[in-house]
């Protein structure tokens, strides 16, 4: 009798309880709460955003320089891989191919209330395809686009990079972002119990677009090139960084730039901030006597002196505003013309005296220094150039040699090319065109002139006299080219000591800015280093 009313008491309870299902089920099914209805949409509903891949970026000859490649995430159904028993196989398989800590991948996948986590992200093809062949269940690979840059390290500081999101983060990736961002898509559907799209209730599917191309102003060719010799330099004086720009004289156009140390836009993530900056365009620095061509050539513009005038040069020592200003070598006499050639301190300075304050100071100015030169890539620097009122006695002899001034490098260049261009400045840009997807035209920068600091005759006179510096006795003579005439000026500067005042007596920065050929200049070249440890250290 116990054993039969226990039977029955069990059935009864069991028989409650399948009652008490039945009725929750036919109440959800017939008639669910607002709120249930709601989470039950919520749990079904899929709505995926698509991100459009980015345009591509090429050089002036639609050489690739950047573009969109096919990427996966790694993910996985942990509930469905527990349910199936296959933990151990897959977590195998994860630490093999992407050489992950075991203990990590094993709790990522040892979670039976998840249906999805990420094991690895932005994955190419080709490292996945191993993984994909073993057709291991639970696995997911999702479509995701990875900005490729497949000349490497060519480039790097013109072209930048896009970060994991898709976003532009330096140089002309990022100056561009707006054009070369694609537009994402969308897809609305619903889901199953397993988190797989239902595809015969998709509802809304907008494909994503791709993003503009980019065109710039720079030739591989000519960027390679200058990269190489940037090497060569580094491999020959040891310095801690160095830099050059190439220039159309005539268009303002960037055929090159380039600096070290450099990084690989593929890893940008791995390569120390100071090797992501562009030194041509943000690093100011006291550029010495390149300075003196454009002070001579105001001087000459504003009638203050005449290429043949004769200046005492003190032979070598100028006592003037209680210090001494010393040449490299002793000079005696020297013309107008050969303060350039030579290169002389104290020759430039007397020239700079006879001009006055304030027009060295105007046409500092009117050659770009203090102002940003315009270029279309981001944190370019303004460099500084000190109204008159903070000047010392000392000042405007400094100047005329380059000291007391910080400039960029990008600006001397505009100011070289501003005279190889019979004195019209040029703004400098990089981007040449921007093409929709579609092929329309969306910009094309035109060359500029932003202003005309000297004359045509004096812009052509000046090129006959920095044409002697790569002349025998000049202090260029390793620029010369056999079947060009080369005009240019060096610069051997001294760097500051900003802690305790003054000038190191071992630390400089030695560069060349040039142009040619000198009767009909097309191009324009500065090189730049900085710290040069061995094998000399003068411009």
């Amino acid at each position: 009798m116990k054993y039969n009313g226990r039977t029955a008491a069990t059935s009864v309870v069991m028989a409650a309880v399948f009652v008490g299902l039945g009725v929750r089920l036919a109440f959800l099914h017939l008639k669910p709460s607002p709120g249930t209805l709601a989470r039950i949409e919520n749990g079904r509903h899929l709505e995926q955003e698509t991100r459009g891949p980015r345009g591509r970026i090429l050089d002036r000859n639609g050489n690739m320089l950047a573009s969109d490649v096919a990427a996966k995430h790694v993910c996985a159904d942990p509930k469905f891989i527990l349910e199936n028993g296959s933990i151990t196989n897959v977590c195998d398989a994860l630490v093999s191919r992407f050489a992950m800590d075991r203990s990590v991948v094993w709790n990522l996948l040892n979670q039976p209330d998840r249906q999805y986590v990420r094991i690895q992200k932005f994955m190419r093809e080709e490292a996945i395809e191993p993984l994909r062949a073993m057709n291991l269940k639970g696995l997911i690979f999702e479509d995701v686009p990875i900005r490729d840059y497949p000349k490497g390290v060519l480039g790097a500081h013109v072209i930048g990079y896009a970060n994991y999101e898709g976003v532009g983060s330096a140089g002309v990736e990022q100056r561009m972002n707006t054009l070369l961002q694609g537009v994402s898509g969308l897809r609305i559907s619903q889901k199953d119990g397993r988190r797989h799209e239902i595809y015969s209730q998709r509802t809304v599917d907008i494909d994503p677009q791709s993003g503009a191309d980019v065109y710039l102003t720079i030739d591989q060719q000519i960027q390679h090139f200058s990269e190489v010799a940037l090497d060569n330099l580094n491999a020959k004086y040891h310095p801690a960084a160095a830099w050059a720009i190439v220039q159309n004289v005539r268009t303002g156009e960037i055929l090159a730039m380039a600096s070290l140390p450099t990084f690989n836009p593929n890893r940008f993530n791995t390569a120390p901030a100071e090797w992501l900056r562009n030194r041509t365009i943000n690093y100011t620095y006291e550029p010495g006597s390149t300075m003196k061509a454009m002070v001579i050539a105001s001087a000459l513009d504003s009638g203050a002196v005449k290429s043949t005038d004769i200046f005492d040069c003190e032979d070598g020592a100028w006592h003037y505003g209680g210090r001494i200003l010393h040449d490299s070598h002793e000079y005696g006499s020297l013309t107008v013309a050969d303060i350039i050639k030579k290169s002389s301190n104290i020759g430039a300075a007397k020239v700079a005296l006879q001009m006055g304050e304030k027009k060295v100071y105007q046409a500092l100015r009117s050659f770009g220094f203090s102002e940003r030169t315009g270029i279309d890539l981001p944190g370019e620097d303004a460099g500084i150039v000190w109204k008159t009122e903070r000047w010392s006695k000392l000042s405007i002899t400094r100047i005329a040699m380059g000291q007391e001034v910080l400039v960029t490098s990008m600006q001397i260049l505009n100011a070289i090319s501003c005279i190889a261009n019979d004195g019209a400045r040029m703004r400098p840009f990089i981007i040449r065109k921007v093409v929709s997807p579609t092929g329309e035209l969306l910009l094309e920068p035109q060359p500029e002139v932003l202003n005309r600091p000297i004359r045509p005759d004096t812009a052509k006179e000046m090129r006959r006299l920095l044409a002697r510096v790569t002349q025998p006795g000049g202090t260029a003579t390793q620029a010369a080219l056999q079947g060009y005439l080369v005009g240019g000026k060096t610069g051997t500067a001294q760097k500051a000591d900003l802690v305790n005042g003054g000038y190191y007596s071992h630390k400089y920065i030695a560069s060349f800015v040039g142009f040619l050929p000198v009767e009909n200049p097309a191009i324009s070249i500065i090189v730049v280093a900085d710290e040069p440890t061995q094998g000399g250290y003068y411009g």
